[in-house]
């Protein structure tokens, strides 16, 4: 049996294309999917459609040609004893059918060798640095910054799993304005707990936590000049507990302040005044990012000597390439989209390629009780945080409602129909298919064997849930290609789907001691499969509900 049947399979189709008389670079073009109608086979490329503007010909008539030369080259090859079928379809496509005994021989390995069988290398070792949530030290984390941490945590998760060295590290913007503001804020509760009557503005922090603060300063006789600092040290230990307790850690707190301390951003401004990418003009100093397709060139001293936000920025990124890494992917919300430009700019500057940082804008979440949208003001307190999520409904089903939209879309979460234990809930829905499976298989008097014969599960959804196991590593590279574990939740509650649709039709134990060992062995592939996805994201397995 072939390791990876699709990279087969492309490999085919780009012989196919040889045969044929077409060009080499044709063949970057090929992509393998899994069709979205079942009935069209277990495999399909769309590459008659690319090609047929090319070669100004109709895409069934060029997918005709193919699917010749593509017959031609699978006799010679090893999936010759794997293909019942390649057929032209619809529109253009090309699609392959296959044996049922490659299915029953992958559900094999999963049986025998458990999740490193679902393991595949795509990362090579790579070093992948995710940087994610990267909250000011300011207040308690919001939905917005949880929605990023499930997203950043998991994608991490994801990419480890398929062969990537990834780190986890959280941009801790420790000082600035916004820290000068927290101290002042301070300093005016201390002032209300002294009598005085107080009227904030309106960009102060406002939070009840703010009070709390201010009271602990006051026991430990804080000086005002060391407010700031010492607020954004308090706030820090509770974002790290709730990050904590919604079981996200990172590997790496990077300090704005050390950083600004190291002389990194003068030597990342020595160097790109070498290349010739800074000038001043007006008394302030530009960085000349049009050359990298930005639509104007940015400030990063002000004619006053203060720094831009995208000064220490700059620096950062170019020390995350000198720390080794060979992708960045950053997490960051819809307020940062315009600054996407600009950061790629300075790391072409200083030599490396646009893609090797990816930007992921994480959308909001809105947050609904009983029906009614929860409203939120950051500097006023009044917003929904991660621990009161937590607090609610759990972390199992916070992380997987925070994770089952894609990353582009706003996400509304109720917490109503997360606290719930029925099919309703996708959580409860997902975790019960893999308690159910361990609950029958504790019952079974039969023992799953090595030898036993696979080719007894006929019926139509046995082989429906063996074939939606095996898009595992699909799914898995889905959210490789779209920095977006998204999918890994739509996969879970699907295989779930699957699972109790075969349950409920067709009884496991008290068949003759063949079909049960059989389908013991499915419904046991299929526990393995949910418990490594749920571990992916991050979410308990449990053995009894």
């Amino acid at each position: 049996m072939k390791n990876n049947i699709q990279q087969e399979l492309i490999v085919l189709v780009s012989a196919g294309l040889g045969r044929a008389g077409w060009l080499q670079e044709n063949r970057e073009a090929i992509s393998l999917d899994l069709p979205t109608d079942k009935r069209f086979g277990d495999f399909t490329t769309n590459i008659a459609l690319k090609l047929s503007k090319e070669l100004k010909q109709p895409p069934r008539v060029v997918a005709g040609q193919l699917v010749e030369s593509i017959r031609e080259e699978i006799e010679k090859s090893g999936l010759k004893d794997l293909i019942t079928q390649v057929k032209v379809e619809g529109a253009g496509f090309i699609n392959f059918y296959l044996k049922e005994d490659y299915f029953y021989e992958e559900l094999r390995k999963i049986i025998t060798k458990g999740k490193e069988a679902l393991k595949v290398d795509l990362g090579k070792g790579k070093k992948v640095l995710i940087e994610f949530v990267s909250a000011n030290p300011t207040g308690s984390l919001s939905v917005a910054h949880a929605r990023q941490a499930a997203v950043g945590d998991c994608l991490s998760n994801v990419l480890s799993f398929i062969g990537f060295k990834v780190s986890r590290e959280y941009y801790l913007n420790d000082e600035g304005n916004q820290i000068n503001i927290l101290g002042r804020s301070v300093q005016l509760r201390l002032k209300e707990l002294k009598g005085e009557t107080i009227e904030f503005p309106e960009n102060y922090y406002q939070g009840d936590y703010i009070k709390d603060i201010a009271k602990e300063a006051q026991n430990k006789k804080i000086k005002d000049e060391n407010l700031g600092d010492f607020a954004a040290g308090h706030i820090l230990k509770i974002i790290k507990q709730e990050l904590d307790d919604f079981g996200v850690k990172f590997d790496c707190w990077y300090s704005q302040k050390e950083l600004a301390k190291s002389g990194k951003v003068e030597q990342a401004f020595a160097q790109l005044k070498q290349k010739g990418f800074l000038y001043e003009q007006d008394g302030a100093l530009w960085f000349k990012s049009t050359a990298f397709g930005d639509d104007k060139d940015r400030v990063i001293i002000k004619s006053d000597g203060s720094q831009t936000y995208l000064a220490p920025d700059i620096a950062y990124h170019q020390d995350k390439f000198k720390r080794g890494y060979s992708w960045l992917i950053n997490l960051w919300g819809p307020d940062h989209h315009g600054y996407i430009n600009r950061i790629k700019a300075s790391i072409e500057a200083f030599g490396h390629k646009k893609d090797d940082l990816s930007v992921v804008i994480v959308q909001l979440a809105t947050i609904f009780r009983n029906g009614q949208e929860i409203q939120m003001s950051t500097r006023r307190g009044q917003y929904i945080t991660l621990r009161e999520v937590l607090d609610e409904v759990g972390k199992d089903a916070s992380r997987f409602f925070f994770l089952m939209r894609r990353t582009s879309s706003h996400l509304d979460f109720d917490l109503e129909v997360a606290k719930k234990q029925s099919s309703e809930n996708p959580v409860y829905y997902v975790q019960y298919a893999h308690a159910r499976i361990c609950s029958i298989l504790r019952g079974s008097p039969v023992k799953i064997k090595d030898d036993l014969d696979l080719s007894v599960l006929k019926e139509k959804e046995e082989l429906s849930l063996i074939k939606k196991l095996l898009e595992f590593e699909a799914t898995l590279n889905i959210c490789l290609v779209t920095c977006d574990p998204y999918m890994l939740t739509v996969y879970l509650q699907e295989l779930a789907e699957s699972f109790h649709k075969f349950y409920d039709l067709h009884r496991v134990l008290g068949q003759d001691d063949a079909l049960t060992g059989a389908r013991l062995a499915l419904i046991e592939g299929t526990k393995i499969v949910l418990s490594c996805g749920l571990e992916l994201l991050g979410i308990a397995q449990p053995e009894k509900m």
